[in-house]
């Protein structure tokens, strides 16, 4: 087994609102795309390497949680960063920038759509 996670899915209540604030807080283009009846926003990654991929979702049976479980996204060099735009584009930080030792430092936020989601950065 090369990952012990090959794709996620954040669900969202608000579409269009949740594209714009992971485009605004990660700084990135998301992919639309309709899928099944289902709407869907790829977040970028290396599909030829098979690398972990990840979607907001927006469909039957998709519900935003901040209790279950929580994806940690890659938060650049600096987490900082990523952080410094959450609140402005309507999420709000649950753990601020926490250092975990040797593997560099962690936060949370709660997004748009009540998701808890987590940032990891080496710095």
């Amino acid at each position: 087994m090369k990952h012990a996670i090959d794709w996620f899915q954040i669900p969202t209540t608000d579409f269009e609102r949740a594209i714009y604030f992971y485009q605004t807080i990660l700084s990135v283009e998301l992919q639309v795309n309709d899928m099944n009846g289902m709407k869907m926003a790829v977040l970028p990654h290396n599909r030829e390497e098979h690398g972990v991929g990840g979607a907001l979702y927006h469909g039957p049976g998709h519900e935003p949680s901040s209790t279950g479980t929580i994806v940690f996204l890659h938060g650049g060099d600096d987490l900082s960063v990523i952080l410094s735009r959450v609140e402005d584009a309507g999420g709000k930080i649950v753990v601020p920038k926490t250092p975990i030792g040797q593997n560099g430092f962690v936060a949370s936020f709660l997004d748009t759509e009540g998701n808890k989601v987590g940032i990891h950065s080496i710095h």
